[in-house]
This record gives C-alpha cells, sequence and structure tokens, in this order.
C-alpha cells in the first residue's frame, strides 16, 4: 500500500495521485485537512509495535504501508488560517497525527520521498551549498549577510547579483539593482543571499533513484518559474545530460539520503557548469 500525505489541492499531490490511479497502484490518501477528525492509536501485537490513523472516513494501518509520498504542510498555519484556537481538540488531534506520521516516517522501512529528516538540509541554503560544493559542483560566489556596506562591496566584484531566501521558503530570486540600494538598509534585520549572476542555460534535473530525467530551461528572466508575471517567455525541452554530470547528481542525492530530488544547475557561458541546489 503507497500513502499519499498531504494537502487536497495541493498539485504535486494530487498528480501522484493521479499517476498512481493511473497504473492501478493500491494507494490511500491522508488528507491534512482531516487531521482535525484524527485518532492517533498505538498498540502492541506480538511484541511489535502497531500505528494507526484513524478518521470518520478510514483507518490507517501504518504496518500495511510499503511507501509514501510525504508532502504535509505545516499544520500550525493550516489551524490558524482555518481559525482553531492553540490548545482546541483539533489542534492536539492535527499535531498529534502529524508527529506520529513524522516520527514514522524516520523509522519506517517503507520507502519515504523524503524524510523530514534528510529533507531538513534544504531548510538552510548556505549550509547545502557547502555539501553540494563538497560534492565536486561549482557554486557561485556567495554573500550571506545584515551588512548593508558588505554587498555594496559584493556588488562592486561582480557586474550583476541576486538575491534570494537563506531559508527553504520560496522565494522569488530577483536581480539587485540601483534602485534597490534604498531599501538595503532592510537587511539589517533580516539575513539575506546575495550571489554573483551567473550567465547561461539553466537545466532542471530530476533524480528518481538512479535514474535521471533532465530538462534544458530556455528563458532570460531572473527566476524562469516565475517568467510569465515578468512577461517573460519560457520554453522547457527534455534533454539527455552527459553520462558524467547524470552520475554526480545521482551520487548527489543519494548522499544526501533523498530518493527523489530536483536539481537546479546552470552551465556557463564557459561551459563550467553550477549547482544552485538540490530540491527534495
Amino acid at each position: 500500500m503507497i500513502l499519499v500525505w498531504g494537502l487536497s489541492g495541493d498539485t504535486p499531490t494530487e498528480s501522484v495521485g493521479e499517476a498512481l490511479a493511473r497504473i492501478g497502484a493500491p494507494s490511500i490518501f491522508f488528507d491534512q485537512e482531516t487531521a482535525i477528525h484524527a485518532e492517533t492509536v498505538f498498540s502492541m501485537n506480538g511484541g511489535e509495535l502497531r500505528w494507526t490513523i484513524a478518521t470518520p472516513t478510514q483507518d490507517i494501518d501504518l504496518a500495511s504501508v510499503t511507501a509514501v509520498y510525504f508532502r504535509p504542510y505545516d499544520p500550525r498555519q493550516l489551524l490558524g488560517a482555518r481559525g482553531f484556537p492553540q490548545g482546541s481538540k483539533e489542534w492536539e488531534r492535527s499535531l498529534r497525527a502529524d508527529e506520529a506520521l513524522a516520527s514514522w516516517s524516520e523509522i519506517t522501512d517503507a520507502l519515504v520521498v523524503n524524510r523530514p529528516s534528510k529533507m531538513a538540509m534544504n531548510s538552510s541554503k548556505p549550509y547545502q551549498a557547502s555539501v553540494i560544493r563538497s560534492l565536486g559542483f561549482a557554486i557561485p560566489d556567495t554573500l550571506v549577510t545584515t551588512d548593508p556596506k558588505a554587498v555594496v562591496e559584493f556588488l562592486e566584484r561582480h557586474d550583476r547579483i541576486i538575491y534570494k531566501s537563506v531559508s527553504g521558503v520560496r522565494s522569488i530570486v530577483s536581480s539587485f539593482t540601483r534602485e534597490h540600494m534604498a531599501r538595503l538598509d532592510d537587511i539589517s534585520w533580516c539575513p539575506t543571499q546575495f550571489q554573483e549572476y551567473v550567465h547561461g542555460i539553466d537545466y532542471r534535473v530530476h533524480v528518481v533513484g538512479d535514474e535521471v530525467y533532465a530538462c534544458k530551461v530556455i528563458s532570460d528572466a531572473d527566476d524562469y518559474r516565475y517568467a510569465s508575471r515578468q512577461g517573460r517567455d519560457v520554453r522547457i525541452e527534455a534533454c539527455e545530460l552527459t553520462l558524467g554530470v547524470a552520475d554526480r547528481c545521482i551520487a548527489m542525492s543519494a548522499e544526501m539520503g533523498l530518493a527523489v530530488s530536483g536539481i537546479d544547475l546552470r552551465q556557463s557561458e564557459n561551459g563550467a557548469l553550477y549547482c544552485f541546489e538540490v530540491n527534495p
């Protein structure tokens, strides 16, 4: 049995569910929306601990789960958005189910895509970048700072720089221009990551176990994911990586303990290959 754990309406989660249905794979979906009604039950069976998540519509015996697609949202944000007060029964049930599933996903023998502990590296982009570099990929010259003067000096060293979030929270990568100087002092309250801009072609590489699926991304936007918002074109084409690059991507994903990963690469105009991040 394959468990899909996430939020209804979330596009990746629904896409996985649809794909499993197409191939007839036995699966069950645990919707975080129903966690407010869930009861987490622990029992012993022949000396073995059994975990069950029970809702009004289904009981999930975790012993029967052989694989899980793990994509929950922060339950505290969901509960707050829906107006449930902290300390309420809904709050307690939701957190208990979330903690039980997160704990189980760390110790189960089932295939987990991906374990929370392995995804945690992506919550610190500077730390992940240091690991990427240790695994043989180049990374752009990077500055993480709260010092406006350091940013000015960094800008003077490079003809163009970008800025983005330090954490795993998605942010829109943007070019830093002279127009941003007026609010540069804001970084005094928020450590911000700046990088040299690497001119070149983007590649999005998905690693699934020991298989690689690569796409070439053609766009002149700072962040091709949001090209349409900027009125810019983006074209994505399936492509083949050289055997050496593909092997390095597989090795990096495995070293990070990820069953599935999305790797962002850019090949510079002089042929150097940079890795921006590894998404779990």
